[in-house]
């Protein structure tokens, strides 16, 4: 079981966690494609900065609620390695090939992981220690405290994209948690939200772009941004001026992620409860997550709208062409879910290995 599908029967499955799997797919698509517009765009980067505050803790906590802890398998460990780890190794060296293709350089190392493919890792470390951790009297705040932790530790660093995995650790636990204690089912969570909550959630989301426009110059110029990715130790990352890493990285990043749970409490308060027509494709978001960077590749090592001049909103077209790149990225969600696309890149995404595991 992973972020990105549910398995369960159509007369258990729930809407919602379908509805909350695609909006989170686009929100990772409009990320990438409007990252290298936001160097200098500052509505691009107010954009950018707030997607990047919870769309991957937001997976995290859906691959937690749907991640079992009781005693490893025979099928949960197959699944690890068929669902995340051979597709890993696929992506991997298809990146390694294109890396080649343009450099002329062949740089084959699994350890050093490209792009987006470090969430399948971490779904596989994540699916692998729950069953451990679920034994703990105080789970989340165990992986809270290992978390802000590993931050000061340099030799936790990017090998098989361990620094991140670590860090977004407490938001997959949160989300195991969240089942395990029956929380949303007591709190009536999967049911239509009262106005006055979605008006809330709606006015934090909105909140958080204002600030993030209005001081996008002061946070691009600390790097903010990378606080959000969840990896590089304090010492690494670029605190603001006159801050020195001591206790504060690990006090900026409890912050972080009370921001990123505030944020995600918000995105899921505005999931939409009931079915559509487009529900069902939350249920091939891996596609998605895997092929659309083959898609925004040109765009990412190309020139965009924005790139060398800081943008006054409404007189420039900078917030068109963000428009235009939000309503993209949801094309390509659409298109990368597709039957015939699934159909062509089954073998790759979804590749049946039986034979790499031998009979009882």
């Amino acid at each position: 079981m992973t972020a990105f599908s549910q398995m369960s029967s159509k007369k258990t499955r729930v809407p919602f966690w379908d509805n909350a799997r695609f909006l989170c797919i686009v929100l990772v698509v409009a990320g990438h494609a409007i990252q290298p517009m936001s160097r200098a765009s500052d509505i691009a980067y107010a954009v950018y900065l707030v997607i990047y505050t919870f769309h991957m803790p937001a997976f995290a906590i859906m691959a937690g609620y749907f991640s079992k802890s009781g005693p490893p398998t025979r099928s949960s460990i197959k699944g690890v390695i068929t669902n995340l780890l051979v597709p890993y190794l696929i992506f991997e060296t298809i990146w390694s090939a294109v890396s080649f293709a343009i450099s002329g350089h062949l740089s084959l190392n699994y350890a050093s992981v490209s792009w987006t493919l470090w969430f399948l890792l971490a779904l596989a470390v994540f699916r692998i220690i729950i069953p451990y951790l679920a034994l703990l009297r105080w789970p989340v705040t165990i992986s809270v405290v290992i978390s802000v932790a590993a931050g000061y530790l340099p030799a936790i660093d990017s090998t098989f994209a361990m620094d991140r995995i670590i860090a977004l650790m407490p938001f997959f636990v949160i989300g195991w948690a969240l089942k395990d204690r029956g929380i949303l089912t007591r709190a009536d969570f999967f049911a239509p939200r009262h106005p006055a909550v979605v008006a809330a959630a709606g006015a934090l989301l909105a909140s958080a772009l204002t600030i993030a426009f209005v001081l996008a110059e002061p946070l691009r110029a600390d790097n903010m941004q990378r606080w959000f990715f969840f990896r590089e130790s304090y010492v690494d990352l670029s605190l603001p001026e006159n801050v020195t890493p001591g206790p504060w990285g690990g006090l900026i990043r409890l912050g972080v992620i009370a921001l990123a749970l505030l944020m995600c409490w918000a995105f899921f308060t505005l999931t939409p409860r009931r079915e559509y027509r487009w529900t069902k494709l939350g249920t091939y978001t891996l596609y998605v997550y895997l092929l659309h960077t083959f898609v925004l590749f040109p765009l990412r090592e190309t020139k965009v709208p924005g790139e060398n001049h800081t943008i006054t909103v409404g007189l420039e077209p900078d917030w068109l062409w963000v428009i235009i790149l939000v309503v993209g990225s949801v094309g390509i969600a659409f298109f990368l879910s597709s039957s015939v696309v699934r159909k062509i890149a089954r073998p790759i995404v979804e590749p049946r290995v039986d034979w790499l595991f031998r009979e009882r």
